[in-house]
Formats: C-alpha cells, structure tokens, sequence
C-alpha cells in the first residue's frame, strides 16, 4: 500500500529527476530507521495506486524517473503490476531494498520492471541481526540478492548508514571481506556509508552517527574490498 510521495527528488535517483513513492510495510525492525511510521504492515493507505498513477501521467516529460521506497517494497504484493504501469508512462525505476526477497528481486529485473537498484548493507554477517532488529535473522538471502546486482549489468548501488551504536572498524572489516567474497573475481561497484542523522521519527532515542574522522577510516577500511567507496550525507 501507497503510504507517502514526494513530489520531487534531485538526490533519490542518481543523474535523474524523479518523485519518490514510499510503500507501507517492513520485515526489518532496525531500530536507526528514520521512516518507522512505515514499518507495520497494518496502517491505513496514505493513497490509492490510480491516484499515483494519474499523478505521473501528468508529470510525464518533467520527472524522469520514480524511486520506490519503504518499509521494504518486496513485500508489496502489487508490486510488479505497480512498477509495470509506472514504466509503462515512460519513467525510470529505482528499487530501494533491503534484499531480503531474492526472487521478487530476479523477477523484476528479469520482467524489465527496474533500471536501478539500491541495496541496504546493514553491518557485518555477525552483528547483522542486532542492527536489523531481527536477532538469528538468516542472510542466505540478502546474499542472494547481492549475487544477483554484482553479477549482472544493472546499475546499482550498495549502502550503509552509519550508527556509532552498531558500527565500529572490526564490522567494517568483516563487512567488506564478506562483500567481497560473494562474487569470487567480481568486487562490488560502489558502497556510499551515509551519516545517520537522528530526527523524530526514528523509533530508538540515543542513537548517533559516528564522527567524521571515524567515518573517513571506516573508508579506508572498506576500499579493499569494493571498487569505489563513497561517503554520502553528513
């Protein structure tokens, strides 16, 4: 279900002029997550999917494309009919995920549903689960969907934001050796490690960012092990 849009984004899709369409519902709990409002899966329709579409209709030659956010949008069980309208009008789509849904994954790049693909990278195998909210959680597939972007041409983009709380330079380390290690001979392309920033609507108080210095050696840190490492916000 259809919980927010915003109008108009010249940060959310790379190179692209573009709305964002939130969608309501996360199997994540992390507790830094600043759209928690949008984690049950049980909250009323911010509007209805003919109503976005006939938004886009008339935007059709000032935005190029449409980013579909969350919660996690793999959930959506109207997703792929949602994407295939909205490519229909002409428009891009950037998929922000999770991972967590390997085969919603395949299915939307192999229907040509999606042209760009972020992937939220929580923290290392170990200290996953505590950063997720989800202890035990299973990463077979994350790891799946990981798989899938390193080893196709689809453009995409990994990322992880950073919470003094459950980062620190062991998990950047044990986080890159993993990323590199899924793919043999293929790094990732591109990590951005954004800045978390504390607002009202994250769940969890105390939490904070790391300081710029310590983000800058979790760079260095991470560099080995992915093609191009990028800091983003702050």
């Amino acid at each position: 279900m259809i919980a927010g849009l915003q109008k108009l984004t010249l940060l959310d899709y790379p190179g692209k002029v573009a709305c964002t369409v939130f969608l309501q519902g996360c199997n994540y709990a992390c507790p830094f997550c600043h759209n928690s409002p949008l984690l049950p899966f049980d909250a009323q329709p911010h509007m209805e999917e003919a109503a976005l579409l006939s938004f886009l209709a008339k935007r059709k030659g000032m935005l190029d494309g449409v980013c579909i956010t969350g919660g996690e949008p793999t959930c959506y069980g109207g997703l792929e009919s949602l994407l295939r309208q909205i490519k229909a009008l002409g428009f891009a789509v950037k998929l922000d995920t999770n991972g967590s849904r390997p085969d919603v994954l395949l299915r939307l790049i192999g229907g040509g549903c999606i042209d760009y693909v972020a992937v939220d990278v929580k923290n290392s195998p170990a200290r996953y689960g505590q950063t997720v909210g989800v202890p035990g959680v299973k990463l077979t597939a994350v790891e799946e969907s990981l798989r899938t972007l390193i080893g196709r041409e689809l453009p995409y983009e990994l990322r992880t934001t950073l919470v003094q709380q459950f980062h620190d330079e062991d998990s950047m380390v044990e986080m890159g050796q993993w990323l590199e290690a899924l793919v043999p001979g293929k790094k990732p392309t591109v990590l951005y490690l954004q800045t978390f920033v504390d607002r009202e609507s994250v769940a969890f108080s105390g939490l904070s960012a790391p300081d710029p210095t310590q983000i800058q050696r979790f760079r260095q840190l991470l560099t080995p092990y992915v093609q191009k490492v990028c800091i983003r916000g702050g």
